[in-house]
């Protein structure tokens, strides 16, 4: 059985990480999304996991669950189990994405690195942009799940 993690901060869940968990999950057996411990995040890590878990339940994905991230990457990836890191991949990432593969690669020679690119309708959303649209008082609904909007005009009230 092979085992992928797609691990982010996802702050908030877009519908381009639901994008790539999607279609990991019909590529891999199992799909665990880490989600990363942050103190700089607009939402709590129980938020961000409750949001992710929310929206895989409602595309009826039951090969992916989720977990909480603190330390790196590939140590989690160990303790999953996972052989697969998954990322997605926009078009000014990838040098950055190059040199954390290389490292994790260094780190974790057995865990193999393994990129989706982000669908083209997905390609200029991330969640910086999505907390500065927020910010201001724009719909950003078009940009997330339903229940990611929902958390987020909470959020903003």
């Amino acid at each position: 059985m092979t085992v992928a993690l797609y691990a982010g901060r996802f702050d908030p869940v877009t519908n381009g990480h639901l994008d790539i968990v999607e279609r990991a999950a019909t590529i891999f057996d199992q799909v665990v999304i880490g989600v990363a411990a942050s103190r700089s995040a607009l939402f709590s890590l129980e938020e961000r996991i409750s949001m992710f878990e929310q929206a895989v339940a409602e595309v009826g994905l039951t090969n992916v669950r989720t977990t909480a991230i603190s330390g790196l990457t590939v140590d989690e990836a160990k303790a999953q189990g996972a052989q697969v890191l998954v990322r997605g991949l926009r078009a000014g990432d990838f040098a950055y994405e190059f040199d954390m593969a290389l490292m994790n690669r260094n780190m974790a020679p057995d865990i193999e690195s393994v990129y989706l690119m982000t669908a083209l309708e997905h390609l200029f959303v991330s969640g910086t942009r999505i907390r500065e649209l927020a910010s201001f008082g724009r719909d950003v609904s078009e940009f997330v799940p339903p229940n990611v909007a929902g958390a987020i005009i909470k959020k903003f009230e």
